[in-house]
Parts: C-alpha cells; structure tokens; sequence
C-alpha cells in the first residue's frame, strides 16, 4: 500500500470535505468522545507511520486531539530500522537471534542513543508542533521501566529435543523484558496534563540498561494503568484469516483459537501474544490497527469501521 493511500476506501471516504460529510463524521464521532473521555489510550508507535512524513504528521495531530477531547494517551516508540541505519553507518554489525537483535556494549550505546534521544524528541517535536504537550522519556527516568535480562532456548527439531535433556540457552546480550512498571511517574506526567512518550529502555538491577521490544512495553505500560485501549501500529490491514481478509471483532477466546489451529503465526504471534495478555489482564480492548492509514489512530477510535483488528473480553 502507498503512503498516501490514495487506494484505500475508508481513506477516500473521510477526504470528502462537502458538509454533510464533515457533519456525518462528526455526528459518528461523538458518542465515542463522550465514552472515551478521561480514559488512558496506550498507543505503540512504529513501522511506516513512523517513516512516511505525512503519516507523521497526522499520527501527531491523532495524539494531539485526543487529548483535546478529554482522553488521556500515552505512546510507547519503538525504531528498529533507525537502530539498523545508525549501526550501518558506524560499520557494526547486526546479528538477530530470533527475530532479536543481539545487543553488546557498543550496540547498546547506539540503541540508547537513537531510541531515547534521536527518536523520541522528534516525536516530542512532532506532537508539540501538532499544539500538544509532550514530554519523552525513557524507562531509566525515575526507574519507570524495571527490566531482567532475557534469555532464549534455541530452538530444536523434534529429533534434537529427544536426544537433549534441557535446550541450550543463548544469551543475547542487553536485551531485556519488563520486570515492574513505576506507575507513578506516567500518573506525574499525565496529571499535570503532559503527553508521555516513552522509549522503551529499562534498567537492572545492577543498573545496566536493557533495549525491550516496543509492543511488550506498551502492553505492561496499558496493563499497570488499567487503560481504556491498547493500540499497536503495524504495516498490515490487521489481523487476517488464512484467506487473507482481516478479521475485525475477536474475543480473547477466538484469538487463543486462531493461535491454536495456525492461523496466527510468525512476525505477527508475539504481537497478537501482547495484545491478549493486557486484555486478559484488565485493558479494556486491544487493537492491531493499519498504521499505512493516514489519521489511523483517529479513525479505529472514533468510527464504527474503523481500521484494524479489535480484541476484547467477552466476560467483561
């Protein structure tokens, strides 16, 4: 899809700007503000929305009225492919295990140095310049984001695994998982009516800082606020079923299903895995949402189409 998603149908639906269309929406619109206001949004920033100046711009200016109108975001960045650019222009190699960056001393400085100072202020920019207030930070300000070294199992075939008593551990270097979230530093930030965007480093125990995947962070960032919704931008339409249509409306139950019998696989499983666990742990719903989609964030909030894949508790 091109950014400009001059193809895409809901996109040319709401560039209609006769009145009775601009009415419609707002019309639309409003029963969502008055559910919505007060309530805590965590949106994971990435992929193309991230990249494409356009979609920059209208993700900004998303963020910026929904505080507007009352409601309370908190957005979580990641920057893989900026960690990747930077890292090729200082001749460091990348090595991925599992889809992971390995991440030693060196590469951990270049992380550091493009999620918490070169990626999160231009979105600190970018909102500000939108008429919002927002401040960045990192996991490491006031220990928001307290993190343990991960580690993985390789992977084994079927034969391997009968001949190996336990799977070999690999260390990736300073990679981590959230351990506890300092809620009280995002309640600071948020009660006095800043905009939180927070890059997703933590700290150790032993004050080393560890890079952690964007979504996981986003998704214990809306679990410890009991927020209204968690959304994750990506580069597809959503989540789709083995024919390729995305699938709009799921419950926690449907999805577990789809885990089972294949359907959800690959890049998408630990993302679709976020989701799930922060609504079964008390977010209200959860949303894969096409982030190639100009105002995309606006348009799953506050439309009845909506542009993404929504995740809910049926027992709620």
């Amino acid at each position: 899809m091109q950014s400009n998603n001059s193809n895409n149908p809901v996109q040319k639906n709401r560039s209609e700007n006769s009145p009775a269309k601009v009415a419609e929406v707002l019309t639309e619109a409003l029963p969502y503000i008055q559910k919505f206001t007060g309530k805590t949004v965590v949106v994971k920033y990435g992929g193309n929305a991230m990249t494409d100046e356009t979609l920059q711009r209208s993700f900004a200016r998303d963020i910026v009225l929904m505080k507007l109108v009352g409601m309370n975001p908190i957005v979580v960045h990641g920057g893989g492919p900026q960690i990747g650019e930077l890292l090729k222009k200082l001749n460091i190699q990348s090595e991925f295990v599992q889809g992971m960056r390995v991440t030693d001393s060196q590469t951990m400085d270049v992380v550091e140095m493009v999620l918490g100072a070169t990626v999160n202020k231009q979105i600190v920019s970018l909102i500000n310049g939108a008429g919002g207030q927002a401040i960045g930070i990192t996991g490491k300000d006031g220990n928001l984001i307290r993190a343990k070294k991960l580690m993985l199992n390789r992977q084994l075939s079927a034969e391997e695994q009968a001949n190996i008593n336990a799977p070999e551990i690999i260390d990736i270097g300073h990679v981590g998982e959230v351990k506890t979230i300092n809620r009280s530093v995002i309640d600071l930030l948020v009660g006095s009516d800043f905009i939180p965007v927070i890059a997703p480093i933590g700290v150790g125990e032993d004050g080393a800082s560890y890079n952690i995947n964007a979504d996981l962070v986003a998704g214990k960032v809306a679990e410890i606020m009991q927020a209204e919704k968690l959304m994750l931008l990506t580069n597809v339409a959503g989540l789709q079923d083995k024919q390729g249509d995305t699938l709009t409306g799921l419950t926690t139950e449907k999805v577990d299903e789809l885990i089972a019998d294949g359907t959800i696989y690959g890049g998408m499983l630990p993302k679709i895995r976020c989701a799930l666990d922060a609504v079964k742990s008390g977010v209200a719903s959860a949303h894969i949402v096409d982030g190639r989609v100009a105002h995309a964030v606006l348009l799953e909030i506050f439309t009845d189409s909506g542009v993404g894949t929504l995740i809910t508790d049926q027992h709620r």
